[in-house]
C-alpha cells in the first residue's frame, strides 16, 4: 500500500517503511499506529525504552517515534542506546514531548535525537515531521548507495590495476631478457651493459652481437616515448639487430666465412626505410650502432640521433665524438653518415642515452655531459659493471632519488689490446 505521506508525483519506494512506536502510554501509541498503518507503514510499539531495544535489535526500524518521560529508561537513554546500535542505514529519532524549553531541546538533539514532536500529536505535524524524514533517510540510502557503487568500481578497478600489474611485472622480465648477457669478454676488449627502465618497461635498448672472430657489433636505442608501446618497439628493433640469429641481424652480411659486418650508416639507412615502409607506428628513435675491430682497436659506428659517445683514454681524459645526425623513422631521405676512432689499450668507448645526461637535480639543472664526463673520470680505475654501477650511484646522488624520470642505458666498451694494435 502506498503511503498517504509519500509526495505527490514521486514513483520512487518510500524510504521509511518501518516505524516504532515508543511510550509507556498504550492509547498515545494505539492512536499513533492506527494513523501510521493507515499511512502505509509497518508499525512495531513499545511500552519502554529497554522493550524499544529488543525491538531495535530484532527488527531495525527506520524511524523512531519515541516519548521523551518514561519509566525505567526515558527517551533521551534510550536514544543514546540507539545511536550505539550497528545498524546498516540511518534511523530518523523524533522524541514526543511537552517540553519547549531551549535548554532541553539542546539535551535532545545531544542524545542523538532528529526532530521534536509536541503532545497532543496533530496528524498534519506529523505528516510534515515524516515527510521531512523521508527526505533525509532517503538521501542517507542514496549516498550509500553510490557510495556502495564506489567501493565496488574501485574494488573492480583494484583487480584490472592487479593483473596490469602482473602482466607488467612479466613484460619487464621478457625486456631483460632481450638483454641475455650484461657484460662478455671478447679477449682484446670487455663489453659490459646496462638497461634500467623508468617504469615497469621502457623504450631504451641495448645489445652486442658477434660478428666474427675479429669484429664485434654495439650498439644503443631509445625509442620516443615511455611505456608498453615503446617497450614493443624495442622488441621487433631486437629481432632486427639479434645476436641470436645472425641470419635476420640486419648489420650483418653473409659472406663465405660466415658473416662480415655491413657499414654501420648503411645499417641504419635500412632500419629508417624498414621503419618507414613496414612498420606503422608513431614512434621513432635514436641509435649508435658501432662495430668494432678487435685486432686493432678501430670502432666505425653511425650516430642517429643518439647522444654523442664518449671515448675514455687510459690517461683519463674524456672526450665526446660524433656529429649527431636524424633519429631514425621521422624522414624518408635521412642520410647517415659513419664515423671511424681509434682505441689503443685501456681506453673505453661509452655509449649512452639522454636518460643520464638529462638526468635532473632538485632544482632542474642537467648532470649533463660534463657530469657524466668527471664521474668516468672518477671511476677510470673502476672496470665493466661496476663502473656501470658506479655511475648509476653518481646519478642518483645529482637527482637525490634512484629513480630516474627517463630511461637509463649504456654500453661501456674496454679496449684491452689486439694483434694489431699499435
Amino acid at each position: 500500500m502506498e503511503t498517504a505521506f509519500k509526495a505527490a508525483g514521486d514513483d520512487r519506494l518510500p524510504a521509511i517503511r518501518h516505524v516504532l512506536v515508543v511510550d509507556d502510554s498504550p492509547s498515545l501509541r494505539l492512536t499513533l499506529t492506527r494513523m501510521l498503518r493507515r499511512a502505509g507503514y509497518a508499525v512495531s510499539e513499545a511500552g519502554s525504552g529497554l522493550g524499544a531495544l529488543q525491538v531495535c535489535r530484532d527488527t531495525p526500524p527506520d524511524l523512531v517515534l519515541s516519548d521523551w518521560m518514561m519509566p525505567e529508561m526515558d527517551g533521551l537513554e534510550f536514544c543514546k542506546e540507539f545511536r550505539k546500535m550497528p545498524r546498516d542505514g540511518y534511523g530518523y529519532f523524533i522524541l514526543l514531548t511537552s517540553k519547549s524549553e531551549k535548554q532541553d531541546i539542546t539535551k535532545g538533539f545531544d542524545s542523538g535525537a532528529d526532530d521534536f514532536l509536541t503532545k497532543p500529536v496533530n496528524g498534519a505535524e506529523l505528516r510534515a515531521r515524516i515527510t521531512a524524514a523521508e527526505r533525509v533517510v532517503r538521501m542517507e540510502k542514496e549516498l550509500n548507495e553510490k557510495n556502495r557503487l564506489i567501493h565496488a568500481t574501485l574494488d573492480e578497478l583494484q583487480t584490472i590495476y592487479d593483473s596490469i600489474h602482473r602482466d607488467l611485472i612479466e613484460a619487464r622480465k621478457l625486456q631483460q631478457s632481450l638483454v641475455s648477457e650484461r657484460s662478455r669478454d671478447f679477449g682484446a676488449a670487455d663489453i659490459s651493459l646496462l638497461l634500467r627502465a623508468s617504469g615497469h618497461v621502457g623504450g631504451d635498448l641495448v645489445g652486442m652481437f658477434p660478428i666474427s672472430d675479429r669484429h664485434v657489433g654495439l650498439y644503443g636505442i631509445d625509442v620516443s616515448g615511455h611505456g608498453i608501446s615503446s617497450a614493443l618497439m624495442t622488441a621487433r628493433l631486437a629481432g632486427y639487430l639479434s645476436a641470436t640469429a645472425p641470419e635476420q641481424n640486419i648489420a650483418l652480411v653473409p659472406s663465405t666465412r660466415g658473416y662480415r659486418p655491413r657499414c654501420p650508416a648503411k645499417t641504419v639507412a635500412m632500419l629508417n626505410e624498414l621503419i618507414l615502409s613496414e612498420i606503422e607506428t608513431e614512434h621513432y628513435f635514436t641509435l649508435l650502432l658501432a662495430n668494432l675491430d678487435l685486432e686493432t682497436g678501430r670502432v666505425a659506428f653511425s650516430q642517429a640521433g643518439h647522444p654523442c659517445p664518449l671515448i675514455q683514454r687510459a690517461s683519463g681524459e674524456v672526450r665526446p665524438v660524433g656529429r649527431g645526425g636524424l633519429p631514425v623513422g621521422l624522414f624518408a631521405d635521412a642520410r647517415y653518415e659513419m664515423v671511424e676512432c681509434n682505441l689503443r689499450p685501456g681506453d673505453r668507448f661509452l655509449i649512452h642515452s639522454d636518460g643520464i645526461t638529462e638526468c635532473s637535480a632538485p632544482d632542474g639543472a642537467f648532470w649533463g655531459e660534463d657530469g657524466l664526463s668527471r664521474a668516468m673520470s672518477v671511476h677510470r680505475e673502476t672496470r665493466g659493471l661496476a663502473c656501470l654501477d658506479a655511475l648509476i650511484w653518481r646519478m642518483a646522488d645529482f637527482a637525490g632519488k634512484d629513480r630516474f624520470e627517463d630511461d637509463v642505458s649504456a654500453v661501456l666498451l674496454e679496449f684491452k689490446g689486439g694483434a694489431d694494435t699499435p
